[in-house]
């Protein structure tokens, strides 16, 4: 697992750090809330001259990018210690061209939590995909993106300190 994965940032820090992160910055991409408890997340994603696509609606890219690391992130931040948790697999199914600024919700409930744990419990694999719509401000849904986690404990061996 890589350092920054294991540490835990408070959700302010983190947000200001995804906030300055370049492939954020340059495609208009900007986390407005990180919940304290790291339950729950805000995306938008601002319409604008760099991440239009050749009709004038946003870039698809852009689309699936503002979704890619976020149940990851809250459900690290709400397992204990010793889990791997990361992307595993994404589809997005475009619905209606996004005109202006765009926003991507997402909520990680006690069930889900609850439903990981208990996969998990024996130390089997568990790869849950759950989904995220991203919606106008009017509430018009301009894509559905469907998100695999893989999550495992990490075995016995990797947290014990090498002789």
């Amino acid at each position: 697992m890589g350092l920054l994965a294991r540490l835990r940032f408070p959700p302010g820090v983190l947000r200001l750090g995804m906030n300055l992160w370049p492939p954020f910055v340059g495609a208009g991409i900007h986390v407005l809330e990180i919940s304290p408890d790291f339950r729950h997340v805000v995306v938008r994603l601002r319409r604008g001259l760099l991440n239009r696509n050749y009709f004038g609606a946003h870039y698809g890219g852009s689309l699936f990018s503002m979704t890619d690391p976020f149940y990851a992130l809250m459900l690290l931040h709400n397992l204990p210690r010793g889990y791997r948790v990361w992307d595993r697999a994404a589809r997005i199914e475009f619905r209606a061209p996004g005109r202006s600024d765009v926003f991507a919700r997402f909520a990680l409930t006690d069930a889900m939590i609850a439903e990981v744990l208990a996969a998990t419990a024996g130390g089997a694999k568990y790869q849950p995909t759950w989904r995220v719509d991203i919606v106008d401000a009017a509430g018009t849904v301009i894509a559905a993106v469907d998100k695999t986690l893989y999550i495992r404990r990490a075995p016995l061996s990797d947290k014990l300190p090498s002789s």
